[in-house]
């Protein structure tokens, strides 16, 4: 008898930023399974169940145990950090199961993203048009991204760069967002946002790498568009209204 899947969002990590959602389903659950730095952000809850963690890079023996101890009539959860369809375990899981013609419960709690919690801390630099972009080239080519942010950049979107881990991959994005913004284009640099030993950075598209050693595998870079100013520690992206109204 198969029982229920979840894969759950639990944010950026503060536990006030879990959904009410998240939390109930957390507190159903007979099994929880993910990256072993995630359920450390929810310890508080997971006491007294079956708890499979795992390191980084093994997605698939997550996502694979996980449907597995739901086909044998538990009810699991399958955490993810921020929201789990945004680089996360959902469209793993889907993927699996669509290629093997299975049958399960399966239900996507949405969560709050890194980069809606990164932006939040700064302002509000994407209240208009954005475009997310992954530099993690271990499961998509270079080029590929390249080619997303060369895009991202002529069409004059707010960019959010996720895992900027990799730092001549890093280097090059800006460098194409450059030929693209002005020297003065707000940039956010945010690591750990709402969790221990948050660091947050406002600075220019100029000098952005004066903080290049802060960036890691939990920071995300947010690259403001054309309309895009700063006020003191604040980013703010215009939506329009003072093109209308008087304010």
């Amino acid at each position: 008898m198969s029982g229920k899947l979840y894969i759950v969002g639990i944010g950026p990590g503060d536990k006030d930023l879990r959904t009410l959602r998240a939390q109930r389903v957390l507190e159903e659950s007979q099994v929880i399974v993910g990256y072993n730095t995630y359920l450390k952000l929810i310890s508080d809850i997971i006491e007294g169940k079956e708890v499979i963690g795992a390191r980084m890079k093994e997605e698939v023996f997550r996502a694979n145990v996980a449907i597995e101890k739901a086909l044998e009539g538990k009810v699991v959860s399958l955490v993810s950090s921020g929201d789990p369809q945004v680089y996360g375990m959902a469209s793993l899981v889907f993927d699996i199961i669509a290629r093997r013609g299975m049958t399960l419960d399966v239900e996507v709690i949405p969560g709050v993203t890194a980069g809606l919690a990164a932006a939040a801390r700064i302002g509000s630099p994407i209240s208009l048009d954005y475009a997310s972009i992954s530099l993690s080239d271990l499961l998509i080519p270079r080029e590929e991204i390249l080619k997303r942010v060369e895009s991202a950049a002529t069409g004059d979107f707010v960019i959010l760069l996720y895992n900027p881990i990799n730092k001549p991959l890093l280097e090059e994005t800006m460098s194409i967002i450059s030929k693209f913004r002005s020297p003065e284009t707000p940039v956010g640099i945010i690591t750990k946002a709402y969790r221990q030993g948050e660091i947050k950075e406002v600075t220019t598209l100029r000098d952005w790498k004066k903080y290049e050693n802060e960036i890691g595998m939990v920071t995300t870079i947010i690259v403001g568009n054309s309309r895009t100013y700063n006020a003191g520690n604040l980013v703010i992206t215009p939506r329009g209204y003072e093109r209308k109204y008087e304010l």
